[in-house]
């Protein structure tokens, strides 16, 4: 009740009934329901994740090969320089006496070819970490972006992020064994899945 010689009563919202003990919530619009966490309104209902169609098994081997083919040529280019460029011709040396024999050799790879091989090697491994940034940030690699794929996970079809996206990659230590049989797993199962996707509760569909 506004009191007539409060001189600030005329600034004051109007009060309305509150029943139930909600927020107050003016004439004409709904009143919020038991459990409502959002004052004056309803809360949104939540609708479980409904995956896209599951990307078949050949999809798969082909985002494989070229992810390994942007990775893998670079890396080859400076293994082969290493091993061409740098290689030595091997020099043995042989020496004999009463009782003992020894055989020392010279050659091989030079400094050149160590460093160039060295960094091939350091090519092979950032490009591979960086495959699995992509893969956990945003769920595509260069090769699952061109054959439209993405891995998610199965609760809510988000990216895994990078730490558990490099986890699933040591998970695939798992389908190499026996007889890599883990790989071709996902020729006949339901959700086409490896055994590292079922450890970590990955999919892989299509976009």
């Amino acid at each position: 009740m506004s009191n007539p010689n409060d001189p600030y009563s005329q600034q004051r919202p109007p009060e309305y009934p509150n029943p139930g003990g909600y927020p107050q919530t003016p004439p004409g619009y709904p009143t919020p329901p038991p459990g409502s966490n959002i004052p004056g309104g309803y809360q949104a209902p939540m609708h479980p994740y409904v995956s896209p169609p599951y990307a078949s098994w050949l999809t798969r081997v082909g985002a494989f090969l070229i992810d390994t083919v942007i990775v893998g040529i670079p890396a080859g280019i400076l293994y082969a320089l290493g091993f061409i460029v740098g290689s030595e011709d091997m020099d043995c040396v042989t020496d004999s006496g009463p009782g003992y024999s020894s055989t020392s050799c010279s050659g091989g790879l030079s400094g050149a070819g160590v460093l160039l091989v060295t960094l091939g090697a350091l090519v092979a491994l950032a490009g591979g970490l960086y495959l699995i940034y992509l893969e956990g940030k945003t769920g595509q690699t260069p090769g699952k972006k061109f054959v439209n794929i993405r891995l998610v996970r199965e609760a809510d079809g988000q990216p895994l992020g990078f730490g558990y996206a490099f986890l699933r990659r040591l998970c695939h230590i798992v389908d190499s064994l026996p007889c890599y049989i883990g790989y071709f797993w996902p020729i006949w199962d339901a959700k086409k899945q490896t055994f590292a996707d079922k450890i970590m509760n990955t999919i892989v569909v299509r976009t």
